[in-house]
């Protein structure tokens, strides 16, 4: 068995973390932007990226310095076979587009891929998404 990342570990703390309808927006997604040194004051802006930027940089490594997610297939190793707490890069819309979601893998079950992420309807959780959606898989160079 391996031992879970220290990023994953990070990710879950913020388990259930969402998004405040209205005009109020809610601090803890603003901190995964301002922490990580974007400026965005609002929980509206699509925060994928940010959650992942502000979970790596805690565990005290590089982010990728983009609100892309896509931006998050440069970064790290590019690996095949993910473990818990990998990094998953799926499309949005149009595989050749540039949108994007990332966030981290939990387990595959069938043709589906299960993520911990960010903005995922609103808020931190976990959710699956259609393995054919995968434009790679990124661990943390050694």
């Amino acid at each position: 068995m391996h031992r879970i990342s220290d990023v994953f570990k990070i990710a879950l703390t913020q388990y259930g973390v969402r998004e405040w309808s209205g005009s109020n927006h809610n601090p803890e997604v603003v901190k995964y932007f301002t922490e990580c040194g974007f400026d965005v004051k609002n929980d509206e802006t699509s925060w994928c990226s940010a959650f992942v930027c502000w979970c790596v940089q805690k565990a005290g490594l590089q982010h990728t310095k983009s609100l892309a997610a896509r931006s998050w297939l440069g970064w790290g190793d590019k690996i095949m076979d993910p473990e818990v707490g990998d990094i998953a890069v799926l499309w949005r819309n149009d595989p050749q587009g540039w949108q994007g979601h990332v966030g981290f893998f939990v387990r595959q079950d069938g043709s589906r891929i299960w993520l911990l992420g960010g903005n995922q309807s609103n808020e931190v959780n976990i959710q699956d998404y259609q393995g054919s959606q995968l434009l790679g898989y990124r661990r943390a160079t050694s």
